[in-house]
């Protein structure tokens, strides 16, 4: 009955929408069945899921048909048919055609990778067309694709045709006064959805799966466009700014505060650990291994045989095996090792502004007398990452492509050269390259009689999965499995070059990854799957052991300082994991919007919504069951991102002076 209200100048219009309506339907049909265990099918839920998902499509094409439907409105009569007419008609339905075709293809490759609709990284993709283009091309048969495409669309104009659309659309007296109820209709639809209903209004269940269902793909991606970045005091909960710092600093209890006690700061001398031993200043070689899951190590449970480097290390240094991300990319990771400090909603802050000078673990380094290099298989300039380690006193070695760093960073620029070069793919040189360029800057430094810090970034272990033929046993671009053996093959063989090196006896090695291959699972915060490994190892006088604390990637750090018996000023959230009490052990896991603190297997989740949901963690099953809220709990764990975020947009997080 509803489309009868059409008249007949906008015959196109309705067959557009119903053909996003119903392919926005096939999609989301597509999703249920592709996570059909993870989703919960009960029928008022699953109901409800479509209910929902349909709601926010009509206010999607509602959006999307304003351009069109103001044409409708305003061109006279006496222009219906025209040449003109026609042209823009044509033109418009086959532009919003391929648009809708383009995203619904874009969003089920992004639901392979991450199980969500668009998010802030589909907007952060747009930025760094290269990588994301090139890895498209390598990772999907992109001629095909462009053909499905086209040849869908060709079809859809076939039909259009025969169903005498274009027809009814061109040969009709529709007046401007039958034309005004129904676009003003759509128009105040478009305005409810553009201006008061927000992308998470979707989320009315406590299944993730559910909520990402309901959503529609472009929708969540202009949402996602406008709110990147949160601030944390205008979208969560908070308490008094003076109660959150006592509250944090209680939790650094065991270390001096320098700063004024009136003062909103967490900065603060730590100690050497053993003041009978002296300090060491070894070489620090620190490797973020790319979407390293705990489940893939065997050290860690599995059973699939692809990281025997790492299990073996694993045995002969310090392993943490009950140590969690901070967040679910590598940006995150990198904000959690260098700033040492719990996620804040939105952005991580190596992508925001307002980085520079940062107190980082550099800032560590640098006055213990190290120089400090970061290494990228790719081009530094994505991500920010270059502007962000260069702008915080490290020298970038990269594969750089003609981007400059920033005039106001003052540190060099080392590219990593075409004749260096073995291997390489959307995202960089493979692993076995960037350890080659590591081995000889090292010698370089070594040389030159200073003890380096270098922070490597590995690449390898992503999307489209592609590495030298021959080096393993699994055939390069197969999937996932192949790229962690290849990471871990590649670890062997640069440990392998490295104890040749001089320098090797007197350099301690960290083992870390950014993030898990995947977060996504049934709740908003799925517990398990932030499970990383880290191993420190080739330390002096330090016995191998498996430390069972729980336990976070902003803790690495402080804890080696601690093994080196060092005293330094402080700017962390992090603490020594060796010296935590039973009390001390926790973690902070989070995305861009939710904010979790794991504690004593509960977790306190915070939502942008003024939401707080407390639940008990079944790590044997990685299941979350709520339970009644904990005041005491929820205090602490809004604390510390209060905290967080507040030192951040308050310059508290820069070198002190």
């Amino acid at each position: 009955m509803l489309l009868k209200v059409f008249p007949k100048r906008f015959e196109l219009l309705k067959a557009y929408i119903i053909f996003f309506l119903l392919l926005s339907f096939l999609v989301r049909i597509t999703f249920v069945i592709w996570d059909f265990s993870e989703v919960d099918t009960s029928f008022f839920k699953i109901t409800n899921t479509f209910i929902i998902g349909f709601l926010f499509d009509i206010g999607t094409i509602s959006i999307f048909a304003i351009p069109y439907i103001t044409y409708l409105l305003i061109i006279p009569k006496k222009l219906y048919g025209s040449v003109i007419d026609k042209i823009i008609t044509y033109v418009a339905y086959s532009l919003g055609i391929i648009i809708f075709l383009f995203s619904f293809f874009a969003e089920i490759t992004f639901w392979e990778e991450f199980e969500r609709r668009f998010n802030f990284i589909a907007v952060d993709y747009l930025v760094y067309t290269y990588e994301v283009i090139k890895n498209i091309n390598e990772s999907y048969p992109i001629p095909i694709l462009v053909s499905v495409i086209i040849l869908i669309l060709i079809s859809i104009l076939f039909l259009t045709k025969r169903k005498s659309v274009f027809e009814k659309t061109f040969n009709n007296d529709s007046s401007f006064k039958s034309k005004l109820p129904l676009s003003i209709a759509i128009i105040a639809v478009a305005l409810i959805f553009g201006l008061f209903i927000k992308n998470e209004n979707a989320e009315q269940f406590k299944n993730r799966y559910n909520n990402e269902i309901a959503k529609t793909g472009i929708y969540s991606f202009f949402a996602a466009f406008r709110n990147n970045e949160l601030s944390y005091k205008d979208f969560y909960s908070t308490i008094n700014n003076n109660d959150a710092f006592n509250i944090v600093n209680s939790h650094l209890r065991n270390y001096k505060n320098t700063s004024d006690q009136n003062t909103k700061s967490i900065f603060r001398h730590i100690p050497v650990s053993d003041s009978i031993k002296s300090p060491q200043y070894p070489n620090i070689i620190f490797i973020g291994v790319e979407s390293l899951s705990g489940k893939f190590l065997n050290a860690l449970g599995s059973q699939l045989n692809i990281t025997p480097t790492l299990d073996s290390l694993a045995q002969n240094g310090l392993f943490f095996n009950n140590l969690f991300a901070t967040g679910t990319r590598t940006v995150r990771g990198m904000e959690a090792i260098t700033l040492s400090i719990p996620p804040t909603p939105g952005r991580s802050i190596v992508k925001r502004p307002n980085n520079l000078d940062l107190f980082t673990i550099g800032e560590v380094f640098k006055n213990k007398g190290y120089e400090r290099n970061f290494f990228y298989g790719g081009d530094g300039y994505f991500d920010n990452m270059n502007s962000f380690f260069g702008g915080n006193g490290f020298n970038i070695i990269d594969r750089g492509r003609g981007f400059l760093l920033d005039s106001n960073i003052k540190t060099k620029r080392t590219n990593i050269d075409d004749n260096e070069v073995t291997f390489e793919n959307a995202w960089g040189v493979c692993d076995e390259d960037i350890y080659n360029k590591v081995l000889r800057e090292a010698d370089k430094t070594y040389a030159d009689g200073m003890p380096f810090f270098d922070f490597i970034m590995t690449t390898s272990n992503h999307r489209p999965y592609t590495y030298p033929e021959g080096k393993i046993d699994i055939p390069s671009g197969t999937g996932r499995h192949g790229a962690v053996k290849y990471t871990d093959f590649a670890i062997g063989e640069f440990l392998k070059q490295a104890k040749t090196k001089p320098w090797f006896e007197n350099t301690v090695f960290v083992i870390m990854s950014d993030h898990s291959a995947s977060s996504a699972g049934r709740w908003s915060l799925d517990v398990e799957n932030y499970h990383i490994p880290a191993i420190i190892f080739n330390t002096k006088n330090m016995t191998p052991q498996k430390v069972d604390k729980l336990c976070s990637q902003i803790d690495v750090f402080p804890t080696l300082f601690s093994t080196l018996n060092w005293d330094y000023d402080s700017n962390f959230f992090g603490q020594d994991i060796l010296q935590m009490n039973k009390e001390d052990e926790r973690a902070y896991i989070g995305n861009y919007r939710k904010l979790g603190l794991l504690k004593d297997n509960k977790l306190m989740v915070l939502g942008d919504q003024d939401q707080s949901n407390f639940y008990q963690w079944d790590r044997s099953n990685n299941s979350l069951k709520e339970l009644p809220m904990n005041n005491s709990f929820l205090k602490e764990t809004i604390s510390f991102y209060q905290v967080a975020d507040y030192l951040y947009r308050n310059d508290g997080l820069k070198i002190k002076e």
